[in-house]
């Protein structure tokens, strides 16, 4: 290859390079000018000078783009008109334009942004104060019993108390008495007859007057069981009676006698219940056995006397 072939090579190649680095170059500056020169035009409509320095940015931008291909033969052209149009854009005057020539119109208000996520859940307070007691709630219902406790102690004795008033006298607490025993008077009539009463006619005890010596009988004022018994001398005949109730025999009685130097006795006894009214006495049951006899040394003794009351009236067995 020969000299003027390879320097041509060189020359395209370098050509080529140079003009495309020159394009980029001249782009930037193109864009800052234009931008200084926008930003003057905005500020200061006095500014010719930034003006032609723009358009003569846009005339080179042609040239070059027309002829990359050339771009070495024209890049001393460039840095001289580069050099000529920097003073002429006095950056520093421009920097002096006053505040009130570059206050904009408000823009628009901007949408509501969204809402953003819920944050984390913050620390627990300080406990606060106090505060004043509040209402009287409703009485709630009564609860179930409970189960009982255990006994407690005995606890210590407490002091006497103040004595009371006296209460008004009661019935006597005593309880209700009846009793008596007669006998036969050694002047006593004989013989006696069938049904006749045997007046037992000496009072040896009636406190109470239970017993009658006119008609011989015990009439009842306490209700309750009573003992009766009978005593008698047998002598001259054999002896029967009977222990009568309201006009019943309710027992009887014998003893034979056998005309005997001395005297017989008999004995009987027994318990009967009887009520207020009732009448009890000893009757003669059979004429030819009426052997009864009374003398200074020997008696006939009718007994009666009260074992226990069945009175409820009484204060001692209400």
């Amino acid at each position: 290859m020969s000299t003027n072939a390879k320097g041509s090579v060189y020359d395209s190649r370098f050509s080529t390079s140079t003009s495309a680095f020159a394009g980029q170059t001249v782009a930037g500056w193109e864009e800052e000018l234009s931008l200084d020169s926008l930003h003057h035009t905005q500020t200061s409509s006095s500014s010719s000078t930034t003006t032609a320095t723009a358009a003569t940015l846009q005339k080179l931008h042609s040239i070059i783009c027309d002829s990359a291909m050339t771009s070495l033969r024209l890049l001393p052209m460039l840095y001289s008109i580069l050099v000529l149009q920097v003073p002429l854009s006095s950056p520093l005057e421009d920097n002096k334009i006053p505040p009130s020539l570059c206050t904009g119109h408000p823009g628009i208000p901007g949408s509501p942004g969204a809402h953003g996520s819920a944050g984390q859940p913050g620390r627990d307070g300080r406990d606060g104060r106090d505060s004043a007691p509040g209402e009287k709630g409703e009485k709630g219902d009564r609860g179930y019993t409970g189960e009982t406790g255990l006994r407690g102690l005995t606890g210590d004795r407490g002091d006497p108390g103040v004595k009371g008033e006296s209460g008004q006298p009661g019935e006597c607490a005593v309880a209700p008495k009846s009793a008596f025993s007669a006998k036969l008077s050694e002047g006593h009539t004989f013989p006696l007859t069938v049904g006749d009463t045997v007046r037992f006619d000496k009072i040896m005890l009636n406190e109470q007057g239970d017993y009658s010596t006119e008609t011989g009988r015990f009439t009842c004022r306490v209700p309750g069981v009573y003992y009766f018994s009978v005593h008698a001398t047998v002598y001259r005949a054999s002896l029967q009676f009977d222990l009568m109730k309201n006009g019943h025999a309710v027992a009887s009685y014998f003893q034979f006698y056998g005309n005997w130097p001395k005297p017989a006795s008999l004995s009987g006894g027994s318990l009967l219940h009887v009520i207020p009214g009732d009448q009890v006495w000893v009757q003669m049951a059979l004429g030819e056995y009426n052997g009864v006899y009374s003398s200074t040394k020997t008696d006939s003794i009718f007994t009666g006397f009260l074992v226990y009351s069945d009175w409820k009236n009484s204060a001692v067995f209400a």
